[in-house]
């Protein structure tokens, strides 16, 4: 006998072992399907965008410490974040130039970067939109949680897309070559993207990420038309 009511979707763990732990929240509809994170640490836990405000993730994140909440793009605020920056009394971190968007939050915004702890820290990327952004951390080999910036392919690569929203074409390429420069095979193994992550049929993470990420060609890019 089967229920006539859909399982909760609750967030699912993406490493395991998992120290730290990683949780990735199913797609948001308010963000346009925009998958959102949370980082834990002994320091404070680190909320990466948005989830869906549904009863499974208010029980979930009520039972968590978040200190921080990272906003990586002005898609990712969603509908209810005072809501959620209330009920968890967090700090959210947004770069300084979407930071307009939400008057009624208060934030701690920066420019091009941001520690939150001694192994992770918020980088501006623009382009996608003015103040796109993306959080690194140095557990798991290194992980970057790239928002927009960077998105799975219909083959798991990791690329930009460009479409009629896009803030700034050339700057996001710019951003991109910036990260292939900083980065290192021993610092970078998994990007998690902030959508789309039906791409990756199945799996949690874009892995071998440094070699992906230099893969990236940016020449032919830059002549790339925006999507509708």
């Amino acid at each position: 006998m089967t229920s006539s009511s859909a399982a909760p979707k609750l967030p699912r763990l993406i490493f395991d072992p998992a120290e730290p732990a990683i949780y990735a929240f199913p797609p948001n509809r308010e963000t346009l399907g925009g998958t959102a994170y949370l980082l834990t640490d002994p320091t404070g836990n680190i909320l990466i965008d948005t989830p869906a405000w549904t009863e499974e993730n208010q029980i979930f994140l009520r039972d968590q410490t978040v200190k921080w909440l990272l906003i990586t793009h002005r898609g990712g605020i969603g509908k209810q974040l005072i809501k959620l920056q209330q009920t968890l009394q967090c700090q959210v971190l947004i770069q300084e130039q979407e930071a307009y968007l939400i008057p009624e939050v208060e934030t701690t915004t920066f420019h091009h970067s941001h520690s939150l702890n001694e192994h992770t820290t918020a980088i501006w990327t623009p382009g996608h939109s003015p103040g796109s952004s993306c959080l690194y951390s140095h557990v798991h080999g290194g992980i970057l949680f790239s928002g927009r910036h960077l998105l799975p392919d219909r083959q798991a690569q990791p690329l930009p897309l460009r479409t009629a929203k896009t803030f700034h074409w050339p700057r996001q390429l710019k951003a991109i070559a910036a990260l292939q420069e900083r980065f290192m095979p021993e610092t970078l193994h998994h990007i998690c993207p902030g959508a789309s992550i039906g791409f990756l049929r199945g799996a949690s993470t874009i892995d071998d990420a440094y070699n992906k990420l230099m893969q990236i060609d940016l020449a032919p890019l830059a002549e790339t038309q925006a999507l509708m």
